[in-house]
C-alpha cells in the first residue's frame, strides 16, 4: 500500500542526518542499501500478522556506500509479510486500521523532524 500525501515525498536530505532521524523514530536501515538506494523499515506486529512500514530514498549526490550522499525520499510503502515468500505491498492486501494509523503517526513524526532539518 502506498502511503500518499505524507509530506516526505521528494524531500532531499543528507544521508547521515537521515540515518540519525530515522533511528530516533525507530525506522531501521540495517544492511538495506546499495550504492544508489537506501531503505528504512519498521516492523509492526499485531494478532499474529507482521507488517512493514518501508521508507525508501535514492542518491541524488554522492553514493550511499561513501556515507557522503544527499538522498531524495520516495513515497513510503506499507506491506504485509507472508512466510516464506516475503512482503506484499499490493492494493489487494488487507491492512488493519491500527497498523495504518501507527504507520501514519510514524510518518508524521518523520515529516515533522524533516521540517526541522530543512528550516
Amino acid at each position: 500500500m502506498r502511503m500518499e500525501d505524507t509530506g516526505i515525498e521528494g524531500i532531499k536530505i543528507d544521508l547521515s542526518r537521515l540515518d540519525e532521524l530515522m533511528d530516533e523514530i525507530g525506522l531501521v536501515r540495517a544492511g538495506q542499501w546499495d550504492y544508489e538506494r537506501v531503505t528504512y523499515d519498521r516492523k509492526i506486529e499485531t494478532k499474529g500478522d507482521i507488517f512493514y512500514l518501508r521508507v525508501q530514498a535514492y542518491a541524488v549526490e554522492g553514493d550511499i556506500g561513501g556515507r557522503h550522499a544527499v538522498v531524495k525520499l520516495l513515497t513510503p510503502l506499507l506491506g504485509k509479510h507472508y512466510y516464506p515468500h516475503g512482503v506484499e505491498y499490493g492494493e489487494g492486501e488487507d491492512f488493519p486500521a491500527a497498523v495504518v494509523n501507527t504507520s501514519k503517526n510514524l510518518l508524521s513524526q518523520v515529516a515533522e523532524e524533516l521540517k526541522k532539518v530543512q528550516s
